[in-house]
């Protein structure tokens, strides 16, 4: 639904915009052409993600959507760079513009974001869903500003009003942009998730389990910013029932986490792999005799 609105009133706002003079409106009309088409992206994307895990593909497609996220990002950025050089020629040599006309279609152009907004807002931990609600909101900024230009021009005759808003504008999308662009690159490069914090996990983890007697070589990744993915090793007490203990640290990581998904080494004793990473990170880490299991 928001893409056939923004769609629609991208024709309207690209006429009016031609025949008011009215750069704002312009710019708006083409940030909404590209917002048309990361719409469409992030649409794909989130069907496509619904769809099973495969043998090429054996955590589905879920990261789909984060990468949506990130190209969208970039789509903004470059909008930012388009309004920049416009403006600037604006500014050096202003324009006329028709001040009603630019006006009046400004004012649809801002009820219309205003509805995909709504439609749009209400999942700020889909990456690929806040994309579209950024580019949305950067729509409204922009409808919001061609208002302000045309009125300004209509009430004082200041031609400069239209390219410094537009200014304005693009100094907010490329805000959004920039954090977007951050975040998506960082859950694409499997970056911790936010506030995650290994040794904190480990010493819960050894507190929460008796049969545990130390945590370590945690490592921890977003698939998306809604599922954690989680790896460590654990070093089990003397006869420790093994399948107890690994139920039980799984019970705490979902409860006390919110991680469902890990992959947990059972060590009877020294960690196996022959680097410093085993007790890099964690909690109790000593060194003990060889032997472990995987799970």
């Amino acid at each position: 639904m928001a893409f056939w609105l923004i769609g629609g009133f991208t024709i309207v706002e690209g006429v009016g915009g031609y025949w008011s003079g009215s750069l704002a409106l312009l710019a708006d009309a083409g940030h909404m052409f590209v917002d048309t088409l990361a719409l469409a992206l992030a649409y794909f994307a989130h069907r496509l993600a619904r769809r099973p895990a495969s043998h090429a593909r054996s955590f589905g497609h879920s990261r789909l959507q984060v990468l949506a996220a990130f190209v969208n990002s970039l789509l903004l950025l470059a909008i930012v760079v388009a309004i920049i050089v416009e403006a600037v020629q604006r500014l050096m040599a202003p324009h006329p513009i028709n001040a009603p006309l630019a006006l009046g279609v400004a004012l649809a152009g801002a009820a219309v974001n205003l509805l995909a907004a709504w439609l749009l807002h209400g999942d700020e931990h889909d990456l690929n869903v806040r994309a579209a609600y950024l580019h949305v909101l950067s729509d409204l900024a922009g409808s919001g500003a061609a208002v302000l230009a045309a009125l300004l021009v209509m009430t004082t005759g200041w031609l400069a009003a239209d390219p410094w808003l537009s200014l304005v504008v693009t100094a907010l999308i490329a805000r959004g942009a920039w954090q977007l662009l951050r975040h998506s690159a960082h859950v694409l490069q499997e970056g911790t998730p936010h506030g995650f914090d290994s040794d904190a996990l480990a010493g819960h983890l050894v507190k929460s389990v008796p049969a545990v007697t130390d945590v370590h070589h945690v490592h921890a990744w977003s698939l998306t910013p809604r599922e954690t993915l989680l790896t460590l090793h654990a070093r089990l007490a003397p006869g420790a029932d093994a399948g107890g203990a690994l139920a039980e640290l799984k019970r705490v990581l979902v409860s006390d986490f919110a991680i469902s998904h890990s992959t947990i080494q059972l060590e009877a004793a020294e960690c196996a792999d022959d680097d410093l990473r085993c007790h890099g990170s964690g909690a109790a880490a000593q060194p003990l005799p060889n032997a472990s299991r995987a799970v």
